[in-house]
């Protein structure tokens, strides 16, 4: 192993953090569930800062990166989904705007030209804030101390509406490159 390699290290250990967090959500230990969800924002933020710092960024780290974030948030969805804490309707929206997206890359990765890596665009960036604050704010609340409805409803139309948006937001954008037959 070389130091190079810590990023991806890390972002394996995020990975292995998903099934221990689904099952100590679904066990109702929200307390713990939360320092493990923030455990692994933290592992997000050291890997991605040594990948940046020391240039020991990589291709793999590229794509396993955004992956693991998504893994992590997509599950959390779900449970907290499936435990009644946040709305069917708005897990399955999240769920189909990301496989919009995922299908909409390989389209035009197939039929339009090579796509290695999609740079987040800012209102995708604060969609996946707004949903990592509706998970920390659902976990926080049946943990800690019990929030207000009007905040986690701010927190869920938030998400809704974010949601919408960049999923429109990616469809316009790589519509619009794909049909002028462009890679930008």
């Amino acid at each position: 192993m070389k130091p190079s390699d810590i990023p991806n290290i890390i972002t394996v250990f995020r990975f292995l953090l998903v099934p221990p967090l689904v099952l100590l959500l679904l066990n109702h230990r929200y307390g713990t569930a939360l320092i493990v969800f923030g455990v692994a924002g933290f592992s997000d933020a050291l890997d991605g800062f040594l990948a940046k710092r020391y240039g020991w960024a990589s291709r793999v780290g590229a794509i396993m990166d955004p992956l693991a974030d998504k893994l992590l948030l997509v599950s959390s969805f779900v449970t907290l989904g499936w435990l009644g804490w946040i709305p069917l309707w708005l897990v399955a929206l999240v769920i189909l705007r990301d496989i919009v997206i995922v299908i909409g890359a390989m389209i035009y990765h197939w039929y339009v030209a090579y796509l290695e890596t999609t740079p987040p665009t800012l209102v995708s960036k604060l969609n996946t804030f707004a949903q990592i604050m509706l998970v920390l704010a659902v976990m926080f609340s049946q943990s800690i101390q019990t929030l207000p409805f009007l905040w986690l409803d701010v927190l869920l139309y938030s998400v809704l509406v974010t949601t919408i948006w960049s999923g429109l937001d990616y469809v316009w954008v790589w519509g619009r490159r794909a049909w002028s037959g462009r890679d930008k």
